[in-house]
């Protein structure tokens, strides 16, 4: 069930992020007219940028009239959104955030509410709602390894990515303390049941063990993908749509669903933007279930609109998060607890890094 609050609170927005749909409402028209109007965005790039060209921002431009203008955002947009709404200087409308980026933003203000009468966004799952975001997809983090290097015996487990006696082989760990502490606790056997809250003493304790055989830390999507491609690396935690890409355009990769880390991905919009009504509406149009089954053919992410099933081949929906075989072996990443401690985690992990 959904109700209305205005102004949205932070308390608010971490319990629909935790799946309570407290929702804020804006009335628009939902009428579509030619207009002059232009809204820029920013994505994740690389691969996620092709396929919302093809299967949200080219359609929206031609049923909307709205131009609109992609650009790469950093990793980690936190940063960036908070300097050009301080400053004024919006060059960018809609930004792609995850749920933890989006309660960051939330609490200091600086995203604008959603229109949450649209009838397709009341369709989404609970917990790709919240009055300042919205979930378009499911991600996951996983394990990608080169079977051309394993064969059909490879690593099943983050205990086996540390066993570097019996899976020997260049390895690549993200340079982010998100997803690495949980994978480091689960190398170090603690249950999927037990990850959150987490101890970061034992995960970094684990994370000493494997330090120095990791080949390079990546610092995103682009880079990832590209280490296992070109086989600079053998095993690598990734983003599962990612990989799929990569194994679809041919790369001798394996997914491993097994200890994954699953979460939402969506959109907000900066605070104060003059193009906030525009942005509304795209954000409204990226809820559909026949673009978001579209967008899931060509990506590995699932959708947060569960009606886009009904659209997806069942050979590709295997392939995605939110299918019930790989979600079942996944850890949902607690937002939540990443919200109150990302700071200290992060710094953290910086100067681990260079210790």
């Amino acid at each position: 069930m959904s109700c209305l609050v205005s102004p949205p609170t932070r308390r608010a927005f971490l319990a629909a992020a935790g799946g309570v749909g407290s929702l804020a409402a804006f009335p628009i028209s939902t009428g579509w007219a030619q207009t002059n109007q232009r809204l820029t965005v920013a994505d994740a790039g690389g691969e996620i940028t092709r396929a919302n060209e093809t299967t949200l921002y080219e359609p929206f431009r031609k049923e909307s009239g709205i131009a609109v203008t992609v650009i790469a955002r950093e990793h980690e947009p936190i940063s960036q959104v908070k300097a050009l709404v301080e400053s004024k200087s919006f060059i960018w409308d809609v930004v792609a955030l995850t749920a933890q980026q989006a309660m960051t933003l939330d609490a200091e203000g600086l995203l604008d509410p959603l229109d949450w009468n649209d009838p397709h966004m009341n369709e989404l799952i609970p917990a790709a709602k919240a009055p300042n975001w919205m979930a378009h997809s499911t991600y996951a983090a996983v394990m990608g390894y080169r079977k051309d290097k394993y064969g059909a015996n490879g690593p099943q487990s983050w205990a086996d990515f540390w066993n570097v006696q019996k899976f020997p082989g260049r390895r690549s760990l993200r340079k982010s303390p998100i997803e690495t502490l949980e994978m480091a606790l689960m190398a170090d056997g603690v249950p999927i049941d037990k990850i959150y809250p987490i101890d970061m003493d034992r995960a970094f304790a684990s994370l000493d063990k494997i330090k120095k055989h990791i080949h390079v830390w990546w610092t995103g999507g682009a880079q990832s993908t590209q280490l296992l491609q070109s086989g600079e690396v053998d095993m690598i935690p990734i983003w599962s749509a990612r990989l799929q890409t990569i194994i679809d355009a041919g790369a001798p990769a394996v997914t491993v669903w097994n200890q994954g880390i699953y979460a939402a991905d969506g959109w907000g919009i900066p605070k104060g933007t003059p193009r906030a009504p525009a942005a509304r509406r795209m954000i409204q149009y990226f809820a559909r279930p026949d673009r978001q089954a579209a967008r899931a053919t060509l990506l590995g992410n699932g959708p947060s609109n569960l009606k886009a099933f009904d659209n997806i081949p069942a050979d590709r929906a295997k392939l995605l998060p939110t299918f019930p075989d790989n979600l079942n072996k996944m850890l949902a990443n607690d937002d939540g607890w990443w919200f109150k401690n990302r700071e200290k985690a992060i710094e953290r992990f910086n100067a681990w890094l260079i210790s």
